[in-house]
């Protein structure tokens, strides 16, 4: 475990399937991403996916743990970013496309044991059409959370700001869905996306530490690295610890450039934050 953290600590990274890198994570393929996350004192990676599933599990697995790293959570966000699949796209056979990828990354967590996101790739309405892309959207993450609990994972739904989708922006919203399904599901929370929304972040994670199973951080404002003496992380972390937060931190943000600087930055900046054993 990270020195002075109680949770593992991930960064996001690109999947091998993936067309390009994605712009919140590490800039680099896979194999030398981990090598230089490990180098730096990483525990783990949340891998972003675009078209992976349970066959690719084992050389996932491998590439990841040759670092002596853990594959902690797998992203979907490639589906809609690279390929503009999404759950509520007025065509058919993009919404069946869009939903066959994300069952495949359900298969794919769970054949590692790990939960599986969803954030952007539910979508954004076209006027007139709000009503049915609404109901398109919760029969698809219902069969993806029972694809994801039968298969051995978990859907973590992600409360996005208005700019990424038209869907379930604040965590109320979010725990709504949750509890109208049949299969187990939790939150993932985004500092970013919470500040978009104007939520108050430390008494976001306060509130829902025990329903969340992962938290993404970046610094205000400006979705880069973390900046060491950023005083939401100390109330952050205190937030988590007394709300029984048990899952992990992940890092996504921008990377100004450089992806190793980027890395060491918010590593330093948050593990700096963590409180000193007494």
């Amino acid at each position: 475990m990270t020195a002075g953290l109680p949770w593992p600590l991930a960064y996001t990274v690109s999947g091998d399937d993936c067309a390009a890198f994605m712009p919140l994570g590490f800039d680099a393929r896979l194999a030398e991403a981990v090598r230089h996350l490990s180098e730096l004192g990483y525990d783990g990676v949340e891998v972003q996916v675009r078209e992976s599933g349970a066959r690719d599990a084992e050389a996932l697995a491998r590439t990841v743990e040759s670092a002596g790293l853990k594959v902690l959570g797998i992203g979907t966000g490639p589906v809609a970013a690279q390929d503009r699949l999404t759950l509520t796209d007025p065509a058919p056979d993009v919404r069946r496309n869009a939903l066959g990828r994300l069952l495949d990354a359900a298969r794919l967590a769970g054949e590692l044991g790990v939960p599986v996101t969803l954030g952007q790739t539910r979508g954004t309405f076209l006027p007139g059409l709000e009503d049915v892309q609404r109901l398109w959207a919760e029969r698809a993450v219902r069969q993806l959370a029972e694809e994801a609990a039968e298969r051995g994972s978990r859907l973590l739904l992600e409360p996005q700001s208005r700019s990424s989708t038209s869907l379930w922006h604040t965590p109320e919203e979010v725990l709504a869905v949750i509890d109208s399904l049949d299969a187990p599901a939790g939150l993932v929370l985004d500092t970013h996306h919470l500040e978009a929304e104007g939520a108050d972040v430390i008494r976001a994670v306060t509130g829902y530490a025990e329903n969340t199973g992962c938290l993404q951080l970046a610094a205000p404002v400006t979705r880069g690295p973390l900046t060491t003496g950023d005083p939401r992380l100390p109330a952050l972390l205190t937030a988590l610890r007394q709300g029984g937060f048990t899952g992990w931190l992940t890092l996504e943000h921008t990377q100004e450039g450089n992806s190793l600087k980027a890395a060491a930055r918010s590593w330093t900046a948050l593990t700096g934050a963590a409180p000193t054993p007494s």
